[in-house]
């Protein structure tokens, strides 16, 4: 199973320097798991940048993988990590989401560079 973090999603929407990266575990939509709160930060971050049409259009390619939304067992395993990894709200939910469906994380945010199950590229240029 595998979990692609926002910064990844919105990586391959723009078909940036990474997106060849993050592909393969987007594009295999039976084995994808989409956090909501990645719909959440992708919708968004479209909608302000390109539009409510471009926003629609990539929250419905996301959805083609199985949605996984936030329990009270998942925000406290979230709230746990992120105190552990000095997480971020989102990106806590996100790596706990990951961490507990055994799912491989993919990213370029550096938060979670090093951390086990994660599977990390540097964003370009930095």
């Amino acid at each position: 199973m595998n979990v692609v973090d926002s910064s990844a999603w919105l990586e391959y929407f723009a078909d940036a320097p990474n997106a060849d990266f993050f592909a393969g575990a987007i594009e295999a939509t039976g084995e994808l798991l989409v956090p909501a709160i990645s719909l959440y930060e992708v919708f968004k971050r479209v909608l302000q940048q390109r539009g409510e049409d471009a926003a629609l259009q990539a929250a419905a390619l996301m959805q083609q993988g199985q949605l996984v939304d936030l329990t009270a067992p998942l925000a406290l395993s979230a709230a746990r990590l992120g105190l552990q990894h000095r997480l971020p709200l989102a990106d806590s939910v996100i790596y706990a989401t990951a961490l507990a469906y055994d799912a491989t994380l993919w990213s370029q945010d550096a938060d979670f560079e090093g951390l086990p199950g994660v599977r990390y590229t540097a964003k370009d240029g930095k």
